[in-house]
């Protein structure tokens, strides 16, 4: 029981009049605190959705967000649930990781919702010793089909500054060459290798503060058809062009239990090149700086993997952080491998060299 002199005792008409100043003083401190109409104060708390004069649908965020996501009317086939568009070949990994092929993405599409984000795309590549041959001819292709409409900062990173700025390479709006002179080491091995611990660093350095995304490949290629951003992921690799049909036990995996590298004859998923690998700077810089050290430690042994920054890559991609997106044979290709019915093009692929030439 309340205490006596905290009862209170109401008449029908006190009890009604009471009722209705509680109701109006909830309704000004509703509106105090939501000045929104009553059709759209839920913006405050989640979003809006609402179809404007032309049809096309926005979502607003919180003020706290005040990011504004639009898209734009499209109008493309429905997607038929029981009719995949690729039956020929693998469109997703164990993991769930969609595996990209020709025929299973609308670029459309994901061009309208990368271009809300603004991302903005840094491509590394190594222009170290003779592999300055190649680089002219990579940054024109790159011009034609790489991440078009798209900011792209080209880090070209070369022992040879004074030789690749007088290539007279020239590249369009929003487009940036950016030359990082690093070490020349004797063998090409020390080369490839020394490539992860390089990228981390400036990965830390300054991509993190310049990029989203990073796309790391090698300079002996050329660009023949479109790349764009049905390759970005959290991290991405991509699957070799001598080995993806072939079994587990043909994989050229580091097979020495001693080396940081190591995979057994029974495990692995794919063999992944090491030409062609990237993601969010953040995750790149995570896998780079996972090789660096592995690296240091099989050469405090005595120990150099038998593919070198490669079969870290894949001892990376297996046990450490399996990739959120495969790129198919068609984003690196080789001549020399013919063609295949799966390969609905040939994006990116390698050029005709004398190997024993180009790294002596």
């Amino acid at each position: 029981m309340w205490p006596e002199k905290c009862q209170f005792r109401f008449g029908k008409k006190s009890l009604l009049f009471s009722s209705l100043a509680v109701a109006v003083l909830v309704v000004l401190s509703w509106y105090s605190y939501f000045p929104e109409t009553s059709s759209n104060w839920h913006s405050r708390y989640g979003f809006s959705c609402k179809a404007n004069s032309e049809g096309s649908v926005f979502f607003r965020s919180s003020p706290d967000n005040v990011n504004v996501i639009k898209l734009k009317r499209m109008v493309y086939p429905k997607s038929e649930t029981l009719k995949p568009p690729r039956t020929n070949v693998l469109s997703v990994s164990p993991w769930l990781a969609p595996i990209v092929w020709e025929g299973n993405f609308n670029i459309d599409i994901l061009n309208e919702l990368f271009r809300q984000e603004n991302v903005r795309i840094g491509l590394t590549v190594f222009a170290i010793k003779k592999y300055i041959r190649f680089l002219k001819t990579f940054i024109e292709t790159a011009e034609k089909f790489f991440m078009v409409g798209y900011p792209v900062n080209y880090y070209i990173f070369t022992d040879l500054v004074g030789n690749v700025t007088n290539f007279n390479m020239t590249v369009g709006p929003r487009k940036q060459l950016i030359f990082l002179e690093v070490p020349s080491y004797e063998r090409w091995e020390d080369v490839t290798m020394r490539r992860m611990q390089m990228i981390r660093d400036f990965t830390k350095q300054r991509f993190a503060s310049e990029v989203d995304y990073l796309v790391c490949l090698d300079v002996d290629m050329i660009f023949q058809d479109h790349v764009g951003v049905e390759i970005l992921s959290d991290v991405f690799g991509t699957l070799h062009p001598a080995f993806f049909v072939k079994g587990r036990d043909k994989f050229t995996y580091e097979r020495r239990p001693e080396s940081q590298a190591y995979i057994p004859e029974d495990e692995g998923d794919f063999y992944y090149a090491g030409g062609y690998f990237g993601g969010k700077v953040e995750e790149v810089y995570k896998l780079t700086n996972h090789c660096h050290h592995a690296m240091l430690t099989d050469k405090a042994n005595n120990i150099e993997a038998i593919w070198h920054d490669e079969s870290y890559l894949n001892n990376y991609f297996l046990y450490y952080k399996k990739p959120t997106k495969i790129l198919s044979p068609e984003y690196l290709w080789n001549e020399r491998d013919g063609t295949a019915f799966y390969l609905r093009k040939i994006r990116f692929i390698a050029l005709h060299k004398n190997m024993d030439e180009v790294r002596t």
